[in-house]
């Protein structure tokens, strides 16, 4: 069995590590290099890092904060945000990324998936999909940071990403968001049991046994987290144990 990935999520404007709720109200917490350093010591399986503002702007400014990351840390590292092209994708994949996040982008012009992936390996491409409940058991993808509409249902695009040839999905409930309330559940498992692809589960994090529940019940194959890392609520350490003791299968982490 593969180990279930637990992964530092950093939401960046630049030059600020930020937290919202429901990606919403954003409050300044530090440095993300600092933060970055830390989570890899603790024992992170990986980091993503999401610029919320480039794709408002039509650009992704962490080419230097990317750089100076992989210079330091070694465990995989996603970045998304502004991401409108191959050229954009190969520019942050030269600067130390080892995979590429896009919504916006790919809601726009899907194909984009398709481009992407053919040049660098489905390993490389992410579909970030930002979800929030529209019905029971309905959810609507939105796209810049969660505040437009697209009409298209989630678990469909989730499916479709896959077949373009997304290697991975980056789930965020918008409405759990910053919360620290618990996943959506069952918006997890439908997306996860409708690809055959792993589905990052990202958004309500504020427990161990929130942790449990989504990889246990929502049959997430890795989970992002954010406000418990950067308000100290949790480590990697005592997560890791907490996984170990229901069972479920995660790296290592150095004495």
């Amino acid at each position: 069995m593969a180990n279930t990935r637990l992964i530092a999520r950093l939401d960046i404007k630049a030059p600020n590590l930020i937290k919202g709720i429901h990606l919403e109200g954003l409050r300044v917490i530090g440095d993300p290099q600092e933060h970055a350093q830390k989570y890899y010591q603790q024992g992170a399986d990986e980091l993503v890092f999401m610029d919320i503002v480039a794709s408002l702007y039509e650009r992704n400014s962490l080419h230097e904060l990317v750089r100076h990351t992989a210079d330091n840390i070694f465990i995989p590292l996603t970045v998304g945000g502004g991401i409108r092209s191959v050229d954009n994708a190969n520019n942050l994949l030269r600067h130390g990324a080892d995979k590429i996040a896009i919504n916006t982008a790919a809601i726009k012009r899907p194909e984009l998936i398709s481009e992407i992936a053919d040049r660098f390996g489905s390993q490389c491409m992410v579909l970030s999909i930002e979800a929030k409940r529209c019905g029971p058991n309905q959810w609507e993808a939105y796209y810049d940071n969660g505040r437009e509409h697209t009409g298209m249902d989630v678990v469909e695009w989730a499916k479709q990403g896959q077949e373009l040839g997304a290697g991975e999905i980056l789930l965020t409930s918008v409405d759990q968001e910053g919360t620290k309330k618990g996943f959506d559940i069952e918006l997890v498992r439908q997306v996860s049991d409708a690809v055959s692809i792993p589905v990052i589960a990202s958004g309500g994090m504020g427990n161990e046994d929130h942790l449990v529940d989504v990889i246990q019940n929502g049959h997430a194959d890795a989970v992002a987290m954010a406000d418990v890392l950067h308000y100290n609520r949790l480590t990697f350490k005592q997560m890791k144990e907490a996984a170990e003791q229901n069972n479920i299968s995660v790296r290592k982490w150095a004495a």
